[in-house]
């Protein structure tokens, strides 16, 4: 008789390494999948700035794979995402995260995925009462149903606290030798984690995206706001992670790079925005999302002044290049601190 196989969701945290693990001891032969949705961009900001650089710049998903063994299927649903998070049935969490909607969604394309590898079910790191959306007991059934997974969705972690799935009542898992975790607590996952020998595992509490923050999520909002348009391109994603977002005017928005790193980050997509850029002394570069007049570019040099080496010097000297290719040197007073305002910044 041929092994079971299973898909499992990894996320590249505790919880789908564990998972994913106890299935593997049950005999059954299981591959990794990965959903890219652009939100979850593990080691990006700790490439780019230089304070990270001493941070472990890994993906978690691809070490969660390579240390089980397993082979790791990356898949593309950046356009495919779109509509989860512009138009989520069942709403948003605190911040501008689609979470149940999500979950649905990469259940959904996880099951289209057994259906066409010739699979026999799949496996979530889920456990009921761990995150407030998503993994609720009253939630748990509408991604099964919803998904269109149906009983072919196993969760090993918390199976024992859920009805039987097909791979219990096959005989392809033992429920017994399952799991019956609930709760925030994760103390029972790390015992397990040393029980199998793990130490060098992502943070228990796990997840990458960036929708569940707060700071990024008001980025983002800001962003549909200034353009009058709720939509989004992969630069967009990238770029609301890096560098101080101020909008002093509701036309348009300054990214000032913080440091070397982001400036050298910024600075591949100077074709793209109006930038400025500092001549007399060392300072960020900045780019401008939006459409400028002259007053605005000058308010906008002014401020970008404001983080420069010379912002309190009489004036400074800066570099305007708008994306036409015009470009103009000016001598502009920095903005004092006195006139920056708080609620500028996104």
């Amino acid at each position: 008789m041929s092994k079971a196989k299973a898909v499992s969701l990894i996320s590249g945290g505790l919880d789908s390494l564990l998972a994913t693990k106890v299935t593997m001891d049950q005999g059954v032969h299981v591959e990794g999948i990965n959903f890219f949705t652009g939100f979850c961009v593990e080691g990006h900001t700790h490439a780019i700035r230089k304070k990270d650089k001493a941070r472990p710049k890994r993906n978690n998903a691809l070490w969660v794979a390579e240390t089980l063994g397993i082979k790791l299927h990356i898949i593309d649903i950046v356009e495919e995402y779109k509509d989860v998070l512009l138009n989520p049935k069942h709403g948003y969490g605190a911040n501008m995260n689609p979470c149940l909607d999500c979950k649905i969604f990469m259940v959904h394309k996880a099951q289209q995925w057994i259906e066409e590898n010739n699979f026999d079910f799949i496996i979530t790191g889920e456990v009921i009462g761990q995150r407030p959306m998503s993994q609720r007991k009253e939630t748990m059934p509408v991604i099964s149903r919803e998904s269109g997974a149906d009983d072919r969705l196993l969760r090993p972690l918390c199976a024992q606290n859920l009805p039987a799935t097909l791979a219990e009542r096959e005989g392809w898992v033992k429920r017994d030798e399952l799991y019956g975790f609930s709760g925030r607590n994760r103390k029972p996952q790390m015992a397990l984690a040393k029980e199998f020998g793990f130490t060098d595992y992502a943070s228990p509490a796990g997840g990458c995206c960036f929708l569940t923050d707060e700071n990024y999520s008001s980025k983002l909002v800001d962003l549909w706001k200034g353009r009058g348009v709720r939509e989004y391109e992969m630069d967009d994603i990238m770029l609301l992670k890096v560098g101080r977002h101020i909008r002093p005017n509701p036309n348009f928005k300054l990214i000032i790079g913080r440091e070397d790193g982001e400036n050298k980050f910024l600075q591949g997509y100077k074709n793209s925005y109006t930038s400025i850029k500092m001549i007399s002394c060392s300072g960020p570069l900045t780019l401008i999302d939006g459409v400028t007049n002259d007053a605005d570019l000058e308010l906008a040099a002014r401020i970008t002044a404001r983080f420069s080496q010379g912002k309190n010097e009489e004036t400074v000297t800066v570099e305007t290049k708008r994306t036409n290719g015009e470009t103009k040197t000016m001598d502009v007073k920095p903005l004092p601190v006195s006139e920056m305002q708080q609620e500028w910044y996104v």
